[in-house]
């Protein structure tokens, strides 16, 4: 290419020439958005694409990403006659065994969801499982299931067809070109520099595969991910091999299949990953591959050797050892990087590029001409991290275990272990020497439950109840009985201060922000559509000085979304002050008695969602009365210097009151018993306010905020879906954990969003989302309703209400009656 073949500016520029870039090409140019140019620093798809090995299979835990992937099968099926090229698409199916009692409770629960999703998918006995795969041993396994509509594709072929179909709608594909800078200007992308030319830009899109983190660099972009090696055989015709053979899955031996030239592909994801690539990814490294490393790959050999008993006397024709990138939680990375306006990111496929590549393209191309997502993206969000979760040194620790999680057990609460810990609260200590049982979030270590035992006996995890459960009800008592202290310090804390801070944030929330100093508001903030793009509380601090507080993993994402709504001309700014505070919750029915001990204030006459600011021992704090768990409660703000003596200040005057600490599960039990919907689990930009029950928060007297007309629009109608709270008696051992399927009369309506077990109420409490089919629901329709909820295929009844008050209604009378029929 010469220098004349480049061009000096365009709209969008797309760095990556493998199946994602070419897909944001494609579906740019489908939207109208002709005037993309895509770079590619050597040839297409010669980074990681071209050794992928092309399975696509469409069930995911998250149902955006199961959207994705089933409209990637549909792309590929159809690309042949759009572009003339073949994509070697195959809709062969797909098995997937369990060898294990755990592992077919995961296949019984994705046959459930499943259900939800609208995916076919069937329940096999061994046997059946074996004539579907006949060159598969199957004495050892208890079953699998069979999803018809999976296959697989040639990741080149799909490459170049997306490649033609972006062509032949205006975009422009140079191959053989580097990147040799970014250029920005008041904080946003101006130009690309190539070893072709300049060009200028109002958007670009990072789409470089294993190369992200370095590119992203070149503009201040933090991309967290890290290559590591995948590898996979290639074996000679096996007797039973037909081009019919579908893929299969053994996930217990962390292995995979498909039929390829009569013979297998045989790879896998073992559970400690090889990381590559430490001194950064050579720029010429295309169409290479590392050497092969037979020690690192025995444990899938022996594994495969099992279940395919032919594969001893195999010949191995090709042993594939190709780097891929692996994020910190085994999801991708789409979306608007916070760090420079106009840049998005679309990486970090953990060996599932092929899958989504399709329908992530999509997804990131309405994104970029919609300015806002247009599906629930939350977690693919590349914001859902923050700039030191690129730290390299942690992602080399951190993708050891991450690409194993393919096929590890997915257990309910699974902690990552890697890589931790990485941000601790001023209490840490105090509360490890406590008992505390951390979890992370946001890079935080925060106390799930305490017990002593367990955090020396380390997780055992189960579909049933934990060994936790004694220690998290009693937890729960303390707070409803008498009072519990929660370190709440992960909590997001974002100062927006300014003159025109609160003009600023009266059309970003969609409640009235008109407050006073000293008042605090929960608000929805909300996208075009009418549906959460997050749920805060405000508190008016100063004339001029308002504290946004949001969830412990919204941080980079809330306070990108602030910054983007303030208008340009508006003196507002937003700071991230999460780490300056330390947040002490103290709640339950004797929390204001137990604070007046230690305040010389009158924190009894602290109105609800007042703020004020007091002493506390020796420290000088703000309080806001209000608790996310019911009841009476203060959130404590102290500067983080003063968190352990404020800690040490309340534990000490604490024992005649009963104070116990109180760990994230007690607190997320105690919230869900209460109805109290979280963003991320029973809200997201999917659900509106009236869906969930919160149109009363809403201010329609205010001209102007982001869904306003969308929520007008649909406020006599009954909503599409809503928001319900539920109860169920369980027996024995079982436990809803969220995701389980809710059915009206036998048939599929809706799932649980969030669940746990309630010491006040002895049984199942949980939120859930039901279609409504355009009717409206009232507590007489759930009372007249038949619900139940399946878990790991078994169903119980259930009693769904709009509040958890009307789900408990009859609680007493059928207890009664059971008490008198004993």
């Amino acid at each position: 290419m010469t220098a004349s073949a480049c061009p000096t500016q365009a709209r969008t520029v797309i760095i990556g020439g493998g199946i994602v870039g070419t897909s944001i090409a494609y579906h740019l140019v489908g939207l109208g958005h002709r005037d993309v140019v895509l770079l590619e620093q050597g040839r297409l798809s010669g980074g990681t694409t071209w050794h992928a090995a092309g399975l696509v299979g469409q069930l995911r835990q998250q149902a955006s990403l199961t959207r994705m992937i089933r409209y990637s099968t549909g792309l590929y099926e159809r690309l042949e006659a759009e572009t003339g090229l073949a994509t070697g698409w195959k809709r062969c199916g797909s098995l997937t065994v369990a060898r294990t009692p755990e592992r077919m409770t995961v296949l019984a629960r994705n046959v459930a969801s499943a259900r939800a999703q609208g995916v076919e998918i069937e329940m096999l006995d061994a046997a059946e499982a074996g004539r579907r795969w006949a060159p598969m041993r199957h004495d050892d396994l208890l079953g699998a299931v069979w999803l018809p509509g999976d296959g697989k594709a040639n990741p080149s072929d799909v490459t170049a067809a997306l490649a033609r179909g972006a062509r032949l709608g205006g975009a422009r594909i140079l191959e053989r070109t580097g990147v040799r800078a970014i250029e920005t200007a008041g904080g946003r992308v101006r130009a690309v520099v190539t070893d072709q030319g300049r060009i200028a830009c109002e958007t670009l899109v990072i789409a470089a595969g294993q190369w992200s983190r370095q590119v992203g660099a070149l503009c201040g972009v933090a991309v967290p991910l890290h290559a590591a090696e995948h590898m996979y055989i290639v074996t000679d015709a096996i007797p039973g091999v037909t081009p019919d053979l579908p893929v299969m899955r053994d996930p217990d031996g962390y292995i995979y299949f498909k039929e390829e030239v009569g013979g297998l592909v045989m790879g896998g994801f073992e559970p400690q990953a090889k990381p590559w690539g430490m001194d950064g990814i050579p720029e010429n490294f295309e169409f290479q591959l590392l050497p092969d490393d037979w020690d690192q790959f025995e444990i899938l050999m022996e594994n495969a050797i099992r279940r395919v008993p032919a594969l001893e006397t195999a010949q191995v024709k090709l042993f594939l050892n190709g780097p891929e990138s692996f994020t910190p939680d085994n999801n991708c990375l789409l979306g608007p990087a916070p760090d420079c306006a106009g840049v998005y990111v679309a990486a970090g496929f953990n060996s599932a590029g092929i899958a989504l590549g399709g329908g992530a393209g999509r997804a990131l191309a309405e994104w970029l001409v919609a300015g806002e997502p247009t599906d629930d993206l939350w977690a693919v969000d590349i914001r859902r991290f923050a700039r030191f979760n690129a730290n390299p040194t942690w992602l080399h620790d951190r993708v050891k275990e991450t690409l194993g999680l393919h096929y590890a057990m997915p257990w309910p609460n699974r902690e990552l272990v890697s890589a931790r810990p990485l941000r601790r609260s001023p209490l840490y200590d105090r509360l490890a020497a406590r008992g505390a049982v951390f979890g992370s979030k946001m890079g935080w270590e925060r106390a799930n439950v305490f017990d002593a035992g367990l955090a020396e006996a380390g997780p055992a995890y189960t579909f049933g109840r934990g060994a936790w459960t004694e220690a998290v009800a009693t937890e729960q008592r303390a707070v409803r009985e008498g009072v519990g202290l929660a370190d709440m310090t992960s909590l997001t804390k974002l100062l927006v201060q300014g003159r025109d801070a609160g003009a600023a944030l009266q059309e970003i929330c969609a409640a009235d922000m008109a407050i006073a100093v000293g008042e605090s508001r929960y608000t929805p903030i909300l996208n075009a559509r009418g549906g959460f793009e997050s749920e805060v509380t405000v508190a008016r601090l100063e004339t001029d000085a308002y504290l946004v507080v949001t969830g412990s993993g919204q941080t980079t994402r809330d306070a990108h979304l602030l910054r983007g709504r303030i208008p340009a001309e508006a003196c507002a700014v937003v700071t991230d002050v999460t780490s300056a505070y330390a947040v002490l919750a103290l709640v339950g029915p004797r929390a204001a008695e137990l604070l007046a001990r230690v305040s010389r204030q009158d924190v009894a006459a602290i109105p609800q969602e007042g703020v004020r600011e007091v002493d506390v021992g020796y420290a000088t704090l703000r309080a806001v009365r209000r608790s996310f768990v019911g009841g009476d409660g203060f959130e404590l703000y102290a500067p983080t210097e003063f968190g352990a003596g404020l800690y040490d200040t309340l534990v000490a005057a604490g024992a005649p009151f009963g104070l116990r600490d109180v760990g994230a599960y007690a607190v997320d039990a105690l919230r869900i018993e209460m109805g109290h919907s979280a963003w991320g689990r029973d809200l997201g930009p999917d659900v509106t306010p009236f869906e969930a029950g919160l149109g009363h928060v809403l201010c329609f007297d205010k001209p102007a905020f982001a869904g306003r007309e969308a929520l007008l629009a649909a406020r006599q109608a009954a909503p599409a879906h809503r928001l319900v709270a539920l109860f169920a008696d369980l027996p024995g051992d079982v436990m809803a954990w969220g995701g389980e399927l809710i059915l009206a009369d036998g048939g599929p309506v809706g799932e649980v969003t969030s669940a746990a077990l309630s010491a006040a109420h002895g049984g199942l409490v949980g939120l859930g989302r039901i279609a409504t089919g355009g009717a409206a629901i009232d507590r007489a329709a759930l009372d007249a309703g038949r619900f139940e909820i399946e878990i790991a295929g078994r169903r119980f009844p259930a009693r769904l209400g709009l509040t958890p008050d009307d789900a408990r209604a009859d609680l007493r009378d059928r207890r009664d009656r059971r008490d008198d029929a004993a």
